[in-house]
């Protein structure tokens, strides 16, 4: 291998072959930058079943850290008792197996064994970082010849290890989840680092006796991501995509994210509306505008495009600004949901907060609030502060109609309600009748919930006639019936707004 050559240990009592500056600066740069590539892209594998939270993200940050430590001193350790030569094409080879067979392993106990899934991802990502994280202390070892560079060696395989961990960061976010499937990301990684393996054992031994064997857990790795369950269509930068045609309707669509059912489209029909929350905001819209009256809306979150292809089919002339963050569902609209360029939609590639403050004031009819990702909620759209956004870009007499998403407790549809209502002058909730405190008997089973804000009232009794026309058996709440619902509930801010922690999701459905 390049870079390897044979010189006198420190005391000179014997010779040994070493690392020259550059070998060892490669492996340490490579082992550290495939740590967080790990990392990174795990998150993007586990999000279909645990969801893109907060919670989802301190997990395998926390498992991430705690394999870096744990290599890095158990590394440092074993350095000092064996031969660290004899360590660094096993610690590359046995890490690339199991990354290469990460993707068939967790999509199968997913799949098969749930209850195993937080278990097994966490030795995913705990097994392969701390081996590639005990590479640099191994390095370490062997390239300190002498006490008098000990600062410089480790200060430099140090600094070299940081910059490939950026580097393995920069080019798993920017380059590689908008180019590769997250199972081709990991499959090419664990293939590289076994032939890392391979020609350290040759180049330090002159033979790897592992190379067989590791080229078998390889194939099978390929093989059974393959034909893991739990793939996707289409995966985006954000998500995980899946189009299932409707078999009772011809042009009918359901666009599946991470596993959650968000938009459903009929590219023939637009006007035609499958999910119940997406008639109550039609009915909203339709009973707080003159019928067939052109708008001019704002989407936050894009999904199938379901609502603003609704506008443009019963009010046309409507203008409609779309801010959706992933590139990737809008090529999906395009290329599997029968989205056609037409005058009046306008879709944005952007974050939806950026997209608000972007708006001028007074200058639109309708916000429409619909942005998540898998069972999470965009925390940022939620708060005062954004609310105060929609507040400036709406017309005085405009309206912010929002989906929102809880269960259980739904404590985080109670905060997100004490929030608009101290934005808005006029808040109402539409809802199942037990999930908004109007049924005497059961227990709330929560979904989705619509929340209308704005500083005139709204017309309760044509949007209840409205929801009845569509047979949703929606209610509608607000006053001080909807003042006992949210009871104590916190105020969202910038500063402090725990959504994950409020948020109880239920990731099998959504779009009730």
């Amino acid at each position: 291998m390049t870079g390897l050559s044979s010189s006198p240990v420190a005391e000179g009592v014997r010779s040994r072959p070493v690392l020259g500056p550059r070998a060892a600066a490669v492996l340490v740069f490579g082992a550290s930058a495939a740590v967080l590539v790990v990392e990174i892209v795990a998150l993007r594998l586990l999000a279909p079943y645990l969801g893109l939270t907060l919670e989802t993200s301190t997990m395998v940050i926390g498992i991430a850290l705690t394999a870096i430590a744990l290599g890095s001193w158990l590394g440092g350790r074993i350095a000092d008792q064996v031969d660290p030569l004899r360590l660094l094409a096993p610690a590359l080879g046995v890490s690339g197996a199991v990354v290469a067979l990460t993707p068939a392993v967790l999509r199968g106990v997913a799949e098969w064994a749930r209850p195993l899934l937080i278990l097994v991802a966490a030795l995913t990502i705990l097994v392969p970082g701390a081996l590639l994280s005990a590479v640099t202390p191994l390095v370490t070892k062997v390239r300190l010849t002498s006490l008098a560079e000990t600062g410089t060696v480790v200060g430099r395989l140090s600094g070299v290890g940081t910059v490939g961990s950026i580097a393995g960061t920069v080019l798993t976010g920017f380059v590689l989840l908008s180019r590769l499937p997250v199972s081709g990301i990991l499959f090419g990684l664990g293939a590289l680092l076994v032939v890392a393996s391979v020609l350290v054992g040759r180049g330090l031994r002159g033979r790897s006796g592992t190379a067989p064997a590791l080229a078998l857990v390889l194939a099978a790795g390929g093989l059974a991501a393959s034909v893991a369950p739990g793939g996707c269509d289409v995966e985006t930068r954000y998500h995980c995509a899946d189009v299932v045609a409707d078999p009772a309707r011809p042009g009918g669509r359901t666009l599946v994210l991470d596993g959650v059912r968000h938009s459903y489209v009929d590219a023939g029909d637009p006007a035609h509306l499958e999910f119940t929350y997406v008639k109550a905001v039609a009915s909203v819209t339709d009973a707080a505008f003159p019928e067939g009256r052109p708008l001019t809306a704002h989407h936050l979150g894009g999904g199938g495009l379901t609502l603003p292809r609704y506008l443009a089919a019963t009010r046309p002339g409507t203008r409609s600004v779309v801010s959706e963050i992933d590139d990737g569902v809008v090529r999906i609209d395009r290329e599997r949901l029968g989205l056609r360029p037409r005058p009046g939609i306008d879709v944005r590639t952007e974050d939806g907060r950026l997209g608000l403050r972007r708006l001028d004031t007074d200058s639109l009819d309708l916000v429409v609030g619909d942005a998540f990702g898998g069972v999470s909620v965009p925390w940022h759209l939620t708060t005062v502060e954004a609310l105060t956004e929609v507040r400036r870009a709406l017309v005085p007499d405009g309206l912010y109609v929002v989906n929102l998403i809880d269960h259980g407790e739904q404590a985080f549809a109670k905060a997100e309600l004490a929030t608009l209502r101290q934005v808005f002058a006029h808040v109402a909730l539409l809802g199942e009748p037990v999930d908004i405190g109007l049924a005497r008997t059961g227990a709330p089973v929560g979904g989705n919930l619509v929340a209308v804000a704005s500083d005139r009232p709204a017309d309760l009794s044509a949007i209840q006639k409205a929801l009845d026309a569509r047979g949703t058996g929606w209610r509608t709440v607000t006053g001080k019936p909807l003042t006992t619902w949210t009871a104590d509930a916190s105020v969202l801010t910038d500063d402090y707004a725990p959504v994950d922690q409020l948020l109880q999701p239920y990731a099998t459905q959504r779009g009730r």
